[in-house]
């Protein structure tokens, strides 16, 4: 409702980055009224992150739109591998081959054990996530889009949250009123600073590769692939004593994104197109033409999480509350499942009458998955950053033979370190969460490359395919589900009622699988909004008390 330059609401997020276009679909879809602003006039042009993990696929899936996300980006048959080299044009000293995105449509049907998941990753430019974010966005009636405003101030109470916005450039100001205010605007986040929370955490790490400054380049070569005799790849690394670089593949057709290292005393913030291309040339050992399209600079070496991720009415999500070095693409998709965390719990809060309380469980929630994640990105930071070579890595000679083959060694361990990663991606959990009903049991060890299935309440829900076609995760309601296993369960008449008293949306399915039995090993499983399981046990006498603790009406 506006009342002259007054507008209320119930949620007011600041940042449309992945992040924020997330969270207002999580809101939208379940009809919340929100504005979402940016100071930004569209979508991101540059590239930025370009790696969707299966994770985030699984939450598209959810949405409905991750067959879209898969046909964009890289051509469906172009390959998904990660490449090393001398330079992009020379010597190839390591490569770790992944399905192209036609092949990852069959292939994780067959898959077991640690990749076991509704969807596999994708290689994507952000910039087509965040348009097709947008686009679905744009049908949520409740969504209020603003691109091109700014917060300029806010201030809070325990009822709400005040705040003045305007369009970028303007002096004329709306006023805000919502219940809620979430900062998701980036890793210079004005909510952040503005509630004076500090960064936690490393920085400054400094690597021969993402440790410092980066140089990153936009731009547009279709030669390349005239010129590239080994295999196309989606990624290569140029690994030499002269320069350290990644070049991306964006579309397929010729354009990438292109990061360097820059050394001491080069002045970067002056580069424009000239340096770029010389950067460039350096990386591919050759000149060919190329179109720069855009030129900026980035410091990795960050593994930064926010002392706090929520001030009373206040929230941070995305790089205003985690900051990564982007080894192994974490932080874009870390910022997805803040997204999808928070979204479901604001929901409870607005529209079935949960406690304001149960937004606590956010930050309990997210706040150690993220430094989780910063760590694991840095881990893989340090294992490709501080790979040292010599000239004779170059060489064509028996010494340099010799030293590529070190090289080698070093590379293919590390790429399978960095990108074959289920352990990080399907093992977070949230044991230690009061809206997470505990059973006791153990929870598996939490690797970087070894994904364990396990039905433990906390963690992401086991996945299977049922008939070898259909996933369980599209048997999951939007909202809670009740799965019911085996032969003969239980009767769940209590948590018919109990979600009845609540208001809940709980949808009960069934089961007769030997394989489903085994695998959650009871036959009642409470599995949230999100996917994750909320407690699992063999009768329904406790429901009331269980779904009271999950949304935070009792702990």
């Amino acid at each position: 409702m506006t009342l002259n330059n007054e507008v209320d609401t119930q949620v007011l997020i600041v940042g449309a980055g992945p992040c924020g276009l997330m969270l207002a679909l999580e809101l939208g879809r379940r009809g919340v009224p929100c504005i979402l602003l940016d100071k930004k006039f569209s979508t991101s042009f540059n590239p930025q992150a370009n790696a969707t993990q299966a994770r985030t696929m699984e939450h598209f899936r959810r949405h409905g739109f991750a067959n879209e996300i898969r046909s964009q980006g890289l051509p469906g048959d172009h390959p998904s591998d990660i490449a090393y080299f001398t330079r992009f044009l020379e010597h190839e000293l390591a490569r770790l081959s992944l399905p192209t995105a036609n092949q990852a449509l069959d292939s994780v049907k067959s898959l077991t054990g640690s990749w076991s998941a509704a969807e596999l990753p994708h290689r994507i430019s952000q910039k087509y996530v965040e348009a097709t974010l947008l686009s679905y966005v744009k049908r949520c009636l409740s969504v209020d889009l603003r691109f091109g405003w700014v917060l300029n101030h806010f201030e809070q109470d325990e009822s709400g949250v005040f705040a003045e916005v305007s369009q970028v450039d303007s002096i004329e100001y709306l006023k805000v009123r919502a219940k809620f205010l979430i900062g998701v605007d980036g890793a210079r986040s004005m909510v952040r600073q503005q509630l004076g929370i500090l960064w936690q955490g490393d920085t400054g790490y400094k690597r021969e590769f993402m440790g410092g400054k980066m140089l990153a380049v936009y731009l547009r070569a279709p030669d390349f692939y005239k010129q590239m005799s080994r295999g196309l790849a989606w990624m290569y690394v140029s690994v030499n004593s002269q320069r350290r670089a990644l070049l991306a593949t964006v579309d397929g057709q010729g354009e990438f994104a292109f990061h360097a290292a820059v050394h001491e005393g080069e002045d970067v913030d002056d580069w424009g197109e000239h340096e770029a291309k010389r950067i460039f040339f350096q990386a591919l050992g050759a000149e060919i033409p190329v179109e720069i399209l855009s030129v900026a600079t980035w410091t990795a070496g960050h593994a930064l999480v926010a002392e706090k991720f929520q001030d009373r009415r206040i929230f941070l999500g995305g790089d205003a509350a985690h900051l990564f070095t982007p080894t192994g693409g974490l932080g874009y998709n870390t910022a997805i499942e803040d997204a999808v965390n928070l979204g479901w719990k604001l929901s409870c809060v607005l529209k079935e009458g949960a406690p304001v309380s149960l937004l606590n469980s956010y930050e309990a929630e997210r706040k150690p998955l993220a430094i989780r994640n910063t760590d694991y990105a840095k881990q893989f930071a340090d294992s490709v950053g501080l790979i040292r070579v010599t000239p004779t890595l170059e060489e064509n000679s028996v010494a340099g033979e010799q030293e590529r083959k070190v090289a080698a060694e070093k590379l293919n361990a590390h790429v399978r370190l960095e990108f074959n990663i289920p352990g990080v991606t399907f093992g977070g959990r949230y044991d230690n969460s009061s809206i997470i009903v505990s059973d006791g049991f153990l929870s598996p060890t939490d690797e970087p490359n070894v994904y364990h299935p396990t039905a433990i309440p906390g963690g992401r829900a086991p996945h299977v395919w049922l008939d070898g076609h259909h996933s369980l995760f599209d048997s999951f309601n939007f909202e809670w589900t009740l799965l019911k296993l085996g032969n003969r369960p239980p009767d769940s008449t209590g948590f018919t009622l109990a979600a009845e008293k609540l208001g809940m949306d709980l949808k009960e399915i069934s089961f007769d699988s030997d394989q489903l039995v085994a695998l959650y090993e009871q036959p009642l499983i409470l599995i949230r909004p999100d996917q994750v399981v909320a407690w699992r046990g063999s009768d329904s006498s406790s429901a009331l008390a269980v779904l009271n603790q999950v949304t935070g009406r009792s702990s």
